[in-house]
């Protein structure tokens, strides 16, 4: 019999003396050196030394694996249309749409005229992103005569685009701006400027500039420039009927927004509210009037409406509400478009001027929907999307004169798909402190309920973003392997309503801790799995979570699944160099001036708080370009689990050298990067 083969020993990184005090309190931290003293460049020796061997090592330990993860992927990839496309979309006197080509990683945008004529290619994603490891479209925004198109890019997942004018019918480009932030650049009415954001060297969206196309980029004025906030971050956008740009400023508890007309960026901008902490609003405009999302007056928001003339006098329209949480708006000629939630369920509202409601009605007890795709004024139909765990994604215009949800497509599942082979529930699990933690779950009608199946369990719980009950393909693959998939809508996102987001920050935090063991642990009592046979899964504050948790309760997990986890949080909020930690600080508090929010972070961050203890295996991951998670977070958190836990459970650490916080671009890149995931859960739980 052959001898079996030696498994490769697993990175070490070393241990070097790095202590500070704060608040009277001595921090060790031997792996402070992990962050590249040239950061945002990466180029110490020691540090591509360790991060080479830690996906050396993942590749080797995946490789006896790696027939399940093409095996997985192929599935996924099966169950996506190759050539798949979107519905068009009218915008003015056109119809905009994008396509994948078959086998591309990428779309290719198009237009016609509305009135027929030829297809046009606006812009060639597979083209620009040839040869480059990761490739990143966030807007096109047209000219409103037609004819030039400015496009914003990232190359290689640190999110500072590249913005291009380009003019549609050479395709060639007119101008390029380096260093712009996330969001869409907007144009003037008269087609010949736009508005953009830049960034910083700490990668803040700091101002709003006003570009002439064809003056010299030193000619650029700034319209806003934050310079009283640190952490406040600056945006533009249009309203509806498109007379007026917006230029807003703030973080993630504070905003403040002026208005410049659209006809003329340059000329004086219009405060409408001076900023109060702790006071968002979000502004549209229709019919001569401003229309003021806010929570001023109840945490769950208000709709006012002002004359610009006056712009903060406001008059409430619809009243905050106990039960109803107002999330969104848009302003359109004969409604206004309301996004609301209602104990937890997406519910969609048109309201006429006159103050007349109608809710588009949905059937299923759990699922998504949302307003999408309504770029014109005075839309015939309003465009929307919808689908729920176990129904794919459908695209429908409600048609406000007769009520008709018009079907314009339903997702293509090329494999097969047979929603009766499935079932799903949104269970309400009782939490420690008395709350009802809502849970929603999908798995194959013969999966058993007798504590002997598998379960993977998936949540985030921050910033009040909520993980909506969607449909997904890639999920299937676990679901024919006889596992279930949920997902806990803990307290810091906004499921249940903006408290349900205050309840879960701060000082409050370790709300969204226990909302998700106490929902494991609901979970296992309604036998769905037992303890040590479930998977869980987060990224980002999510992979906080799955640090927190796994600290706190590792014998719940068969696997954790940590995807650029922001882990090093006592560090990294004691860091105000660092591009985001000032704006962070409402959400997690201060430790740098408030010794309540020093010990309360360092109470729970993940990285100080690794014991010698057993934990359960553990697959990470990190982007060398991420500027929201820096690489070296998950990278010192993997080394310090190394060298403190007593087990021999697998731990990999998997590090993107050319992308950012998303991982990798194109999407097969992106869904093979899934099927690893599973692989690794099923295997680690235990296929059978």
């Amino acid at each position: 019999m052959d001898k079996p083969a030696r498994l490769p020993a697993p990175p070490v990184a070393d241990q070097r003396q790095h202590r500070y005090g704060r608040h009277g309190v001595t921090i060790d931290d031997p792996y402070a050196w992990l962050r590249d003293p040239n950061y945002p460049q990466v180029g110490d020796p020691d540090v591509l030394a360790y991060l080479t061997a830690e996906n050396d090592y993942f590749q080797e330990m995946m490789q006896p694996h790696a027939g399940l993860v093409t095996g997985l992927f192929e599935e996924m990839k099966g169950r996506i249309k190759e050539d798949e496309s979107s519905v068009p979309i009218r915008n003015g006197d056109w119809l905009y749409w994008w396509a994948f080509r078959p086998g591309a990683q990428y779309r290719t945008w198009y237009r016609k005229p509305v009135g027929g004529g030829e297809e046009q290619v606006i812009f060639d994603e597979p083209a620009e992103a040839e040869g480059k490891e990761y490739f990143r479209l966030d807007a096109i925004e047209v000219s409103p005569d037609g004819r030039l198109a400015a496009i914003s890019a990232d190359d290689n997942g640190s999110e500072r685009f590249k913005l291009r004018v380009r003019d549609l019918a050479t395709g060639q480009d007119l101008e390029i701006i380096t260093d712009i932030a996330i969001g869409s650049p907007v144009w003037s009415s008269d087609s010949k400027g736009i508005v953009f954001t830049e960034v910083n060297e700490q990668w803040r969206s700091y101002r709003a500039r006003y570009h002439r196309i064809g003056a010299p980029l030193s000619e650029t004025v700034t319209l806003y420039e934050e310079t009283e906030e640190l952490g406040f971050s600056v945006g533009v956008g249009r309203s509806q009927d498109r007379s007026l740009i917006f230029i807003s400023t703030g973080d993630n508890v504070t905003t403040e927004v002026r208005f410049v007309p659209a006809a003329d960026p340059g000329a004086g901008q219009v405060l409408i509210s001076p900023r109060k902490p702790g006071r968002e609003y979000s502004v549209d405009a229709a019919h001569g009037r401003l229309w003021i999302l806010t929570n001023d007056d109840h945490p769950n928001f208000s709709l006012a409406e002002a004359d610009p003339a006056n712009p903060g006098d406001w008059a409430t329209v619809i009243a905050g509400s106990e039960s109803t949480y107002l999330r969104g708006h848009r302003a359109y000629r004969d409604h206004l478009a309301l996004g609301t939630r209602i104990d937890g369920l997406d519910q969609l509202i048109l309201r006429t001027y006159s103050g007349e409601e109608t809710r588009i009605p949905f059937a299923e007890a759990s699922y998504t929907a949302g307003f999408s795709g309504n770029p014109d004024y005075a839309p015939d139909a309003y465009r929307l999307h919808y689908s729920s765990m176990v129904t794919p994604t459908t695209i429908y215009d409600y048609h406000p004169e007769n009520g008709d949800l018009e079907v314009l497509k339903v997702q293509e599942i090329p494999s097969g798909y047979d929603s009766s082979q499935y079932r799903t529930e949104r269970l309400m699990i009782p939490a420690r402190d008395g709350k009802r933690v809502p849970v929603s779950i999908v798995y194959r009608a013969d999966f058993p309920k007798d504590g002997s199946g598998k379960l993977f369990l998936y949540a985030y719980g921050a910033y009040g973003i909520a993980i909506p009950p969607g449909f997904s393909v890639t999920r299937t693959g676990l679901l024919e392997r006889g596992w279930a998939f949920a997902i806990a809508h803990i307290r810091g996102g906004d499921d249940l309503g903006y408290n349900w987001y205050l309840d879960g920050k701060l000082d409050k935090r370790s709300n969204t801790f226990n909302d998700f063991i106490d929902a494991a642990e609901g979970l296992i009592d309604a036998g769905f799995a037992k303890p040590g046979r479930i998977a869980i899964q987060g990224g980002s504050a999510g992979g906080e979570l799955m640090g927190v948790v796994a600290n706190m309760r590792p014998d719940l997990w068969g696997a954790v699944i940590a995807d650029v986890p922001f882990v090093d949080v006592l560090n990294t909020m004691l860091d105000d160099s660092l591009p985001l930690t000032p704006g962070e600080w409402p959400e997690w508090g201060n430790p740098i001036t408030d010794k309540a929010a020093f010990d309360l972070i360092r109470s729970y961050s993940p990285y100080d708080n690794v014991e010698a203890k057993p934990y359960p295996p553990m697959l990470i991951t990190g982007g060398i370009n991420d500027p929201r998670v820096t690489y070296w977070e998950p990278a010192k958190w993997a080394a310090k689990l190394r060298a403190t836990k007593t087990d021999d459970n697998l731990l990999l650490l998997k590090i993107n050298m050319g992308a950012g916080h998303g991982g990798k671009s194109g999407r097969w890149e992106h869904i093979r990067e899934i099927a690893e995931a599973y692989a690794f859960a099923i295997v680690q739980v235990g296929a059978d």
